[in-house]
């Protein structure tokens, strides 16, 4: 024990030495310094200017309609009506008719593979989950009312219903192009 208490003594003192030599000979030139600027310079401040004073205008359109009046709110929903009933009807169809299995995926994880003629008429085959699918115009793929226009040899189009952002129903087309299939 005798040993690790003169250990620990003289390392004590080593380090009361080193702190001692950090002492503050250099601090009294630096604070002598930071005194003379800071009497040295002289802060300057800008007066702000004062306020305008408002003045209220008088609505001077007196032949057309107010913005706030009950008129004008008329008529904009009016406006709004008109356009939420010819949207619904863009969707009512597609909402009272019965799905397809094909519209339960995704139209990105869907994929063209091949194309073929049967009866006369082209047949696009598309694979979802592994499992391949033939489909004609009029049929339904994708979660969006996507309904098939026009199948060629290397891609199928479809037109689509969505909604824009501000809510209302359109009507979009999207393709889905043949892929190669890699080995």
């Amino acid at each position: 024990m005798t040993l690790f208490k003169l250990t620990l003594s003289v390392l004590t003192i080593a380090a009361l030495l080193g702190l001692a030599g950090c002492g503050s000979s250099d601090q009294d030139d630096l604070q002598l310094w930071m005194a003379e600027q800071r009497n040295a310079t002289k802060p300057r401040v800008v007066r702000l200017p004062d306020p305008t004073k408002f003045s209220p205008q008088p609505y001077t359109q007196d032949g057309t309609v107010e913005p706030f009046s009950m008129q004008k709110l008329t008529q904009a929903l009016k406006r709004d009506s008109t356009q939420a009933t010819s949207n619904a009807a863009l969707i009512a169809t597609e909402l009272a008719r019965r799905k397809e299995p094909l519209e339960s995926s995704p139209l990105d994880t869907v994929s063209m593979v091949g194309s073929l003629i049967k009866a006369g008429q082209p047949v696009a085959l598309v694979r979802v989950d592994r499992l391949l699918y033939q489909v004609r115009v009029g049929d339904y793929l994708g979660l969006n009312y996507g309904r098939i226009t026009k199948v060629s040899e290397t891609d199928l189009s479809l037109r689509e219903i969505v909604q824009d952002a501000a809510g209302e129903w359109i009507e979009r087309t999207a393709t889905l192009q043949l892929q190669e299939v890699s080995k």
